[in-house]
């Protein structure tokens, strides 16, 4: 009678993935924002991993964890086996769905700078289906299926193009620009900030007017399109970012009432994984987003 021996078994993708992320990312809070997990599934998920093993990955202690020495010798090959994982993925989907190119993008850019642009991008490639997803940080393109990411970063990064420079200026509605002469009326008027750029206000005044001592005075909003939306109602006065109310400000509906603008070091930046643009829908979409951007500058 044959003897059928027994098969062994892999430990649980999931409890791999955890380990994987939490030893990349030094930390179990870490890799739960990454997996869309809580810290507890993480931690949980590396249990049961150590106890398949019967060995420790993870030193836990009172400030965090650290990866033990066999943790530490296991990082690298799981880092590539997942790397590789995800490659091959994201090629399948391609092959699978060639006319499918998904952005992430921070949400102030997804809603102010990208959005008018999307109806140009569906006429132009009527055949490429463009998904977005706002994110307030760049995701990893090794872990996840984004094709493109769009974020502020430094105009000169390696690997990133830049598709529009940026500044700082005080806007406002017609309404309000008529009581605003100097940047000594800032001082009374009721100024809108974003919690993201916090500092904006500061950046500006320590360049257009550090005599002046401005604090600004007014509401605070967890959304940048909201406080650009309150701007265009009078609601008050907007350190905007010049490239995203570029076109409220050749409309009218905002306007510039004072003449300085402080250049930011950052700009509105593109990028994917190496070797994504052979993916021909990523390939026109990216150049065709340069494009505009050529046109518009």
């Amino acid at each position: 009678m044959p003897v059928a021996p027994p098969f062994p078994r892999l430990p649980s993708l999931n409890a791999l993935r955890a380990f994987e992320a939490a030893a990349r990312l030094g930390g179990f809070a870490q890799a739960a924002e990454e997996l869309q997990v809580t810290p507890g599934a993480v931690a949980a998920q590396i249990k049961i991993l150590e106890q398949e093993l019967g060995a420790d990955l993870f030193v836990r202690h009172a400030r965090g964890v650290h990866l033990t020495a066999l943790g530490e010798r296991a990082r690298p090959r799981f880092q590539s086996a997942f790397d590789a994982l995800t490659a091959a993925i994201r090629d399948l989907q391609h092959e699978a769905a060639p006319g499918k190119v998904h952005i992430a993008a921070l949400p102030a850019l997804a809603q102010l700078w990208l959005a008018p642009r999307l109806p140009q991008l569906r006429a132009r490639f009527p055949e490429i289906d463009i998904s977005v997803t706002a994110t307030e940080a760049p995701p990893n393109l090794k872990r996840v299926p984004f094709d493109l990411c769009l974020f502020y970063d430094d105009a000169d990064a390696a690997g990133k193009t830049p598709l529009a420079g940026d500044a700082l200026l005080p806007v406002c509605s017609p309404q309000i620009a008529e009581t605003i002469r100097s940047p000594r009326d800032l001082v009374q008027a009721v100024c809108l900030t974003d919690t993201a750029w916090a500092d904006d206000w500061r950046i500006w005044a320590a360049e257009a007017c550090p005599e002046v001592g401005l604090v600004p005075k007014g509401p605070v909003f967890s959304l940048y399109a909201l406080a650009v939306e309150e701007a265009l109602n009078g609601a008050g006065v907007l350190m905007a970012h010049k490239a995203l109310v570029e076109e409220h400000l050749k409309s009218g509906a905002l306007v510039a009432p004072l003449a300085t603008q402080v250049p930011l070091p950052h700009a509105i930046s593109m990028w994917g994984l190496p070797g994504g643009r052979a993916n021909k829908a990523v390939a026109l979409v990216t150049a065709e987003l340069q494009r505009m951007s050529a046109k518009l500058d």
